[in-house]
């Protein structure tokens, strides 16, 4: 029989030091400058530790604070993007990243409160095991998609996103996305806490069976996803060495963010590309040669400049992908004028230097390319004169160039798994990222961009290639092992063979609806809060920890 609890209630200690101790393990863990992965097995155990014997509200402070002090060491980029390139002073930067920080951390203070809340032990000082395993990966991975979608959404550096350069660790990312590797990952952080506060006792403890049987349950969901893991690169690595190989060759050709609109430097920064993309020609010939977002500077309608690319392409009869920025006239009604729209696009020239295909950027940057709710903010004029005024494209269907069928994200696009799938899902075979991270500086942003633009390729098995003005540009192969890439703020090319895959993974057809699943789950979690309570207080006991 479950014994009723019988010792002092135990507490966490002052809770800031568990706060700092959670923020700087994740900060160290995600990559660059340090990318100590193996860190996000336990960074999260101080902050479930303190929300354990925290109440509610505490808990929900504490995880703010966490996520404050996290989300300022990883987006200090932030300054660079709106002071150094932006032109703002920084008494409107530095503001701007502490509200952005404030804005991603309400999502950690959510947790850590709810956490408390369903799993803490803070009225008696324990609490079911049962409870703390299964609520705090649901938690975690349902509030994460919320964030990722709420207020046009910003999955910036979830967890899982941290193993990106472990390819045999994320391999059910194919299953449930990314948000499945950060399910396992907290998962893992549970499990620790739970060794920690089992052993930690004077005396030894008799759990219930449900909680015993959970926990084994836990560490065998663990064992068959890290079995899978391992099974499927080996499959997916020897299914793309088996496939048909296509070769790319991706132009890198670092112009300063602060030279790049410069007026008169279009031509210099069209010869760039035209020579560094002729030398990788003759010495590799690919059958495809990509350059970055808006790499040509100007309008290709309205500038005789874009007659030397498609001259390029037809020269050496190549497809050519590149970015530019393009508009559109519509006329209106009679006597009610024209419509212009302007779209941050990639443009597909054939062989015969003719324009074959364009894609238009569909998830624009807030702020950036684009003023939200505009009507409704008219105070922020004075603030984003020079942002963009750009028009959503619309549709998924891939670029067709020969065999190839390319599957186009253009910049921050790359961070959206949802874009991804539904290009693989409409016949995507290749997935191309063109981005110009020039905006982020010498900072760790580029780095960070780049470890989430792997996890499209595992998650749809799509050969990834990604070409970035300043880098970092590359190669991720379908089993999500980076084939290539390139350092910062050099001018190169990078050449290689990618497979061409056409297999619908799981997490195309469905597993992508594992994330808001979690979301919905959480009600349910309340629900049987509530029922564990009042079966306690008929039976007048409190379960074993």
């Amino acid at each position: 029989m479950m014994q009723p609890h019988s010792g002092p209630i135990r507490r966490s200690g002052h809770p800031l030091p568990a706060a700092l101790a959670t923020a700087l393990l994740l900060v160290l863990a995600m990559p660059d400058p340090a990318g100590w992965w193996p860190l996000l097995f336990i960074a999260l155990v101080p902050l479930l530790h303190s929300a354990m014997y925290q109440r509610p509200g505490r808990s929900a402070m504490l995880g703010l604070v966490t996520g404050l002090i996290y989300h300022l060491g990883m987006m200090y980029w932030i300054v660079i993007v709106l002071g150094r390139y932006g032109g703002l002073p920084l008494w409107i930067s530095v503001p701007a990243l502490l509200l952005l920080s404030l804005y991603m951390s309400l999502y950690m203070a959510l947790f850590a409160g709810l956490f408390s809340f369903l799993a803490g032990r803070y009225r008696s000082g324990q609490g079911p095991v049962s409870a703390m395993i299964f609520v705090a990966p649901i938690l975690w991975v349902g509030l994460d998609w919320l964030r990722g979608h709420l207020l046009t959404g910003f999955p910036w550096m979830d967890l899982g996103y941290g193993l990106y350069s472990r390819p045999v660790l994320i391999q059910v990312a194919d299953l449930g996305g990314h948000g499945l590797v950060t399910f396992c990952l907290v998962l893992v952080n549970v499990l620790a806490l739970w060794a920690i506060e089992y052993s930690s006792h004077h005396a030894p403890l008799r759990l219930s069976h449900t909680s015993r049987r959970l926990a084994a349950a836990s560490c065998c969901f663990l064992v068959l996803a890290g079995g899978y893991s391992i099974l499927r690169y080996r499959h997916i690595s020897a299914l793309a060495a088996a496939a048909p190989q296509t070769r790319v060759t991706v132009v890198q050709g670092s112009i300063p963010q602060d030279e790049k609109w410069t007026p008169g430097r279009e031509k210099s920064t069209t010869t760039r590309y035209d020579r560094l993309s002729a030398l990788a020609i003759a010495g590799k010939r690919p059958d495809l040669v990509v350059w970055p977002e808006t790499a040509l500077p100007f309008f290709p309608q309205q500038d005789t400049l874009f007659y030397r690319v498609t001259e390029l392409a037809a020269r050496n009869k190549i497809w050519l992908l590149t970015g530019a920025p393009f508009f559109t006239i519509k006329n209106r009604r009679p006597g009610a004028g024209r419509t212009v729209s302007y779209f941050n696009s990639a443009l597909l020239i054939n062989p015969s230097g003719r324009l074959a295909g364009r894609y238009d950027k569909q998830h624009l940057v807030p702020f950036g390319e684009y003023v939200p709710w505009r009507k409704y903010l008219p105070f922020l004029k004075p603030l984003v004169k020079n942002v963009g005024d750009f028009t959503p494209g619309h549709s998924f269907l891939p670029l067709p160039a020969g065999p190839l069928k390319l599957g186009v994200l253009i910049c921050f696009e790359s961070i959206f798994p949802d874009l991804a799938r539904q290009e693989a899902a409409a016949g995507a075979n290749l997935l191309v990222n063109l981005t110009n991270d020039a905006w982020y500086g010498n900072s760790s942003a580029p780095h960070q961009s780049f470890a989430m633009t792997v996890f499209r390729a595992v998650e749809t098995r799509r050969s990834l290639v990604r070409a970035a003005n300043t880098g970092v540009s590359g190669f991720v192969s379908p089993s999500g092992r980076i084939l290539d890439q390139s350092p910062l703020f050099q001018p190169l090319t990078i050449t290689a063979n990618v497979p061409l895959l056409e297999e619908k993974t799981i997490f195309v057809r469905f597993g992508y609806r594992f994330g808001p699943a979690c979301l919905v789950l959480i009600p349910l979690l309340f629900f049987f809060r509530r029922r564990r309570n009042r079966f306690l207080k008929t039976v007048g006991m409190n379960l074993n920890p």
